[in-house]
């Protein structure tokens, strides 16, 4: 993971080398508004056509989810603050571009389901990045983004975590001035209460799967979407509380899910995110909704080992700097048919942690070994751990 801007090997450099690496192509290209022809979006055989018209929003949506605390940001070396403000003014003018039914780069927001999905990472981006990628807009352009969002209330959600990307964009859309949908955000929470399984996991929909959407979708926007517009109902503020005690003991799950090595059971669908998997630890991290017996640098490390183990080998990269689809390296078969390059960029969560500043203890002192390096490699005695029990 070279990168020809940031010099230092601090571990908090080494995480900026990464997000530059995973945002330079994406952002320039949708900066010069031609992101929808560079991506040429690798994908299924039998991949929907409406899902590939939207594959460059999924690079935009996904990317900024991950980044947007960061470029919210004001801390930071001169080097930091410098790809901040560069990246900042590519974001906006990928966000202009991508939201104007005129441009080349549209969205293509009238085009299937998937925009529901991508728009809502837009729009989780815009409650996180506020100051970065929102207020400094014009209002014509505030005002297309906006409209756009709204366009999607036309579209029904699955019934499943789906439910959460309707939830999270009306939610963006309240803390943002425009009209709002209560309803949906009404719904998206009642029903995932009904679906909560215990021990700080919810099913999918009505069962159960074995995979990492609580990480991927449910526990980062569950609490997104109440902490931005809870106080506009008192049985939402009422849920916050529980909802955080649930995502601080799945994020303890997923901390000894890592590997010595930084690997992780490759279990479920959607594998080709990559360190998205431990969207839920980096937001728990990033939000101070780690469980009291993890440390800050211990996740820092893990999530160090996990983005070196998905991302460090020349196969993870195509020769224009995109990412191609696998887990580690190109592994095009484990891209399911709703897979795309665009799909890809959801590793970038794994990277929440620098909306932190530098002198936030996550960056400070060297790393800490996380549980399964104590248990497996120090052989260190340890407490056992037990299931929360709400």
């Amino acid at each position: 993971m070279t990168d020809p801007t940031l010099k230092t090997d601090s571990p908090r450099g080494r995480w900026l080398r990464v997000l530059e690496r995973l945002a330079t192509p994406v952002l320039e290209a949708a900066a010069k508004g031609c992101l929808h022809e560079a991506l040429r979006p690798d994908h299924h055989p039998d991949a929907d056509p409406n899902r590939l018209a939207s594959s460059h929003l999924e690079a935009v949506g996904r990317l900024l989810l991950g980044i947007a605390p960061w470029l919210a940001g004001s801390g930071g070396d001169a080097d930091e603050k410098a790809l901040r403000e560069r990246l900042s003014a590519q974001a906006r003018t990928a966000l202009c571009k991508g939201f104007n039914p005129g441009h080349a780069d549209w969205f293509s927001l009238d085009r299937g389901q998937q925009p529901i999905v991508d728009a809502a990472f837009v729009a989780s981006a815009l409650i996180h990045g506020r100051s970065a990628l929102w207020d400094p807009l014009e209002p014509e352009d505030r005002t297309r983004i906006a409209q756009g969002l709204e366009s999607l209330r036309d579209r029904k959600p699955h019934f499943n975590n789906w439910l959460l990307f309707s939830g999270v964009t009306e939610a963006a859309l309240a803390t943002l001035g425009r009209s709002w949908d209560r309803m949906r955000v009404d719904y998206s929470l009642r029903q995932h209460e009904q679906w909560y399984l215990g021990d700080g996991v919810y099913g999918d929909g009505p069962q159960f799967h074995a995979d990492w959407y609580n990480s991927y979708v449910i526990h980062p926007l569950l609490h997104t979407i109440l902490r931005t517009a809870g106080h506009d109902d008192d049985a939402w503020a009422a849920a916050l509380p529980l909802v955080e005690q649930r995502l601080t003991r799945y994020a303890g799950i997923q901390e000894r899910s890592i590997a010595p090595d930084g690997s992780f059971p490759p279990v479920g669908r959607s594998l080709t995110y990559r360190a998205g998997a431990f969207h839920a630890l980096a937001y728990a991290a990033l939000h101070g909704l780690l469980p009291d017996a993890v440390s800050p640098a211990s996740v820092r490390a893990a999530l160090t080992a996990v983005m070196v183990r998905t991302l460090a080998a020349a196969g993870n990269w195509r020769h224009d700097g995109f990412l191609t689809i696998g887990l580690n390296g190109k592994q095009p078969s484990l891209g399911e048919r709703y897979i795309t390059t665009g799909s890809l960029y959801l590793c970038s969560v794994a990277l929440l942690p620098l909306g932190l500043s530098p002198e936030h203890e996550f960056w400070q002192g060297p790393d800490e070994p996380w549980t399964s390096v104590r248990l497996f490699d120090q052989v260190s005695d340890e407490a056992a751990d037990h299931a929360m029990t709400t």
